[in-house]
């Protein structure tokens, strides 16, 4: 009996040490890495930034509320027991226990100890991480200096040699290759690429592969699938009748600046406010399609000035969210619970966005595939301009005709042959490819809307400003721009370090599965605290101090001896760090959904490579869009080359998004995707079984196999007939000699 209650007791203990950072499992307790995010979650609700909503006028996320001084104090430096907050969260009163017993919050006993070492400690408090600017450290010293290939290796060797561990062996080329080929082009490397790189003897042979990895047109796709979900991406408007809409030139925006390897504060001013730019070119004004890509509503009944507010909401919820890893949509009807940013701050930040023209669907609605969301511009081939400029200029000379002529028979055969040339010029149009862009018009007037309420109009007006926490912004012009945001993001006397922070961030997520901070789109309270803080910041100055370049911060992650690791995890690494926190081997997770269908049609062979083009419908089942509506429609499935297409160009209907993409965890896009989901379903198996292209590249590939042997076993055979004919000359040479 004793045995069977200590096991118990070490059972506990052990769940209970998961709870807990492994950092924190030994030496001094971190404010930001172990204590605020306790606060955050049990505390701040009541006792955090929202003033109209605060407890006790008692404020817990700054140092003033919780080192007071005079007789408020709740802490007393050095002496848990003295300490008010400790006694209340100790306590077992249901009537002094905080978090109140009917707040449905608890501290778990670790958390509670851990207050009581931290204000043991002193209590020393810090800044919010993801508020405070990157600062340049010293690469750690490290024991074994023939690991590292780059200064990310000393960081995480040093951890781990810190822990008494040792990092994973180096993964096989086989595997490093499959690999690479993936994480930079979503495609899986055929069989004479692995044999060149498995046979090359060179010690450039890994950064070799890289390179050219990353000069690969496919390159483009991989890291556009992953953007998209940031930027909600989809091919109808997902209000209502879920239309389509003309938006994949913005697509192939984002694709074509992946591969040009456009430098990321440039790519941000392009989609915010390249038509603000001075001369804009066509392809900047194509990629302001990130401000129309939201949700909208053509139902004829909507109230304009609600959906407005909608849209606004909307627009700052993703704005937030992919630039700053911030969740300001909290702000719309309050001050945020947990965060800095007031509802002041949400509105000032709708202000910047007030002179899109983006409600003429909300007077010109109509029910029709596609739906009109003007302004929209046409993207003409080659052909078609050449087209337009021939019957253009016979439509002014036939013009100037009319106007001199006098006789009656010629004006009359002047007028047909116009007709006609105006017909082919509106057939053009008709078949020539559209996409949504933001144009820039007088700035609708912006309020504070109380508790979001778009009918009550008794809050200030407001102009365009960042958040007032972060300081001020300046501008030339009498009223601060979209553009003037931009410019603000990637300045780096401004917010530039911080968004360098939460892009570096979704990097490394991309390459290791996870980000170093776990939680990619809210850097804030409720976020969780990096892993390893010092390397993030350091890997924010040098995209910083790159010029932003995208291509250059892939590379050295990829490059790293920690990402070179394998994933195979022996019993002693589970053990010691069973979620992987310090990094001491690579990560095993899921395709997305597109690569795993890119995959079977590599395999197979019946992959179309082509780059860009207008969205595709593969098969899907029958009566799937049986509940659309306004208007009804009918799934009409491509049945050429179009439906071998790469995933990232099937068509995304956001109330109906293909079963494959579904099923495999692809969002909806209605919001901003940081992170997908992960999951493992009989659902994702059926859909390999029975998916029209899955069956269709499984019979492909068997038809390959097939063949293959068939042709092997034939050149055998006539190999053994040859064989067989030479030996019976040599034998009848021999009897005639």
């Amino acid at each position: 009996m004793p045995w069977v209650i200590l096991r118990s007791l070490i059972c506990c203990l052990a769940v209970l040490s998961l709870c807990l950072p492994p950092e924190a499992a030994a030496g001094k307790v971190d404010f930001n890495r172990d204590i605020r995010p306790i606060l955050s979650r049990n505390c701040f609700h009541c006792h955090g930034p929202d003033a109209t909503h605060r407890e006790a006028d008692l404020r817990l996320d700054r140092e003033q509320g919780l080192k007071a001084t005079d007789a408020s104090a709740i802490i007393h430096p050095g002496q848990p027991d003295q300490s008010v907050l400790f006694e209340r969260v100790s306590s077992k009163d249901p009537d002094l226990v905080m978090p109140p017993a009917d707040s449905g919050k608890k501290l778990k006993p670790t958390e509670v100890n851990l207050i009581r070492q931290w204000i043991a400690e002193g209590s020393p408090w810090s800044q919010h991480w993801s508020y405070v600017k990157p600062q340049p450290v010293k690469t750690p010293t490290i024991k074994d200096q023939s690991w590292p290939v780059n200064w990310i290796d000393n960081f995480i060797l040093s951890r781990l040699e810190a822990e008494n561990l040792k990092p994973a062996e180096e993964a096989d080329k086989v595997t490093l290759i499959r690999r690479l080929s993936f994480d930079l082009t979503g495609l899986p490397p055929t069989p004479a690429e692995v044999k060149r790189f498995v046979d090359d003897p060179s010690p450039a042979a890994y950064e070799k592969l890289v390179d050219r990895l990353l000069a690969s047109p496919h390159y483009g796709e991989r890291m556009a699938i992953y953007w998209l979900d940031l930027v909600r991406f989809a091919d109808t408007v997902g209000y209502h009748g879920d239309q389509d809409h003309h938006i994949s030139p913005y697509r192939d925006y984002v694709i074509d600046a992946f591969n040009q390897n456009l430098s990321y504060d440039q790519f941000v001013r392009e989609q915010l406010a390249g038509d603000l730019l001075p001369e804009p070119t066509l392809q900047q004004k194509i990629a302001t399609g990130y401000n129309r890509v939201l949700q909208t509503s053509h139902e004829g009944g909507v109230q304009r000035k609600e959906y407005l507010a909608i849209y606004a909401a909307d627009r700052i919820r993703n704005f937030s969210a992919v630039f700053m890893g911030a969740t300001m949509g909290c702000c719309q009807c309050h001050d945020h619970k947990y965060d800095p940013y007031t509802i002041k701050d949400f509105y000032s930040m709708v202000s910047f966005f007030a002179d899109i023209d983006e409600d003429q669907h909300l007077r010109r609605g109509a029910d029709r595939i596609p739906t009109i969301r003007e302004p929209e511009i046409f993207l003409y081939t080659d052909q078609e301009n050449a087209q337009i400029a021939q019957i253009e200029s016979r439509i002014r000379t036939i013009e100037i005709s009319l106007k001199s002529t006098e006789q009656k028979q010629e004006k009359q055969q002047l007028k047909q042959e116009l007709e006609k040339l105006k017909k082919s010029r509106g057939a053009i149009d008709r078949s020539a490819m559209k996409t949504m862009i933001t144009v820039s018009i007088k700035p609708r007037e912006i309020r504070i809307l109380p508790r979001g309420n778009w009918l009550d109009e008794t809050g200030p007006v407001v102009q365009p400003a960042i958040p007032e926490f972060l300081g001020t912004l300046k501008s030339d012009h009498a009223r601060l721009t979209r553009l003037d945001l931009a410019d603000w993001l990637s300045d780096r006397q401004g917010y530039g370090p911080l968004m360098a922070r939460v892009m570096a961030n979704r990097f490394w997520y991309l390459f290791f599965g996870r980000g170093i901070a776990p939680v990619l789109d809210d850097f804030g309270g409720q976020g969780g605290p990096p892993h390893y803080p010092e390397l993030l910041d350091q890997l924010a100055i040098k995209f910083l101090n790159d010029q932003w370049d995208m291509k250059q911060m892939v590379k050295f992650i990829v490059m790293s001896r920690a990402y070179r690791q394998s994933s195979i995890e022996s019993t002693e690494q589970r053990t010691a760090d069973p979620f992987n926190h310090w990094l001491n081997r690579q990560a095993r997770f899921r395709l997305p959904a597109e690569m795993i269908r890119d995959n079977a049609l590599a395999v197979s062979g019946l992959l179309v490579t082509e780059i860009g083009g207008p969205s595709v419908k593969p098969y899907q089942p029958a009566g799937y869009y049986r509940h659309l509506n306004f208007p009804k429609r009918k799934y009409v499935a491509d049945t050429d080359d179009r439906q071998w297409r790469r995933g990232l160009y099937v068509h995304w209907q956001r109330q109906f998004l293909h079963p494959m993409l579904k099923a495999f965890d692809a969002p909806s896009r209605e919001e901003c995707t940081a992170q997908r989901p992960r999951s493992n379903t009989p659902i994702a198996a059926m859909t390999l079984l029975n998916d029209p292209t899955f069956v269709e590249s499984s019979r492909k590939f068997a038809e390959d196999i097939v063949r293959t042997a068939e042709n092997q076993t034939l050149q055998k055979f006539n190999t053994h007939l040859l064989k067989q004919r030479r030996a019976n000359q040599r034998k009848w040479s021999w009897r005639f000699c």
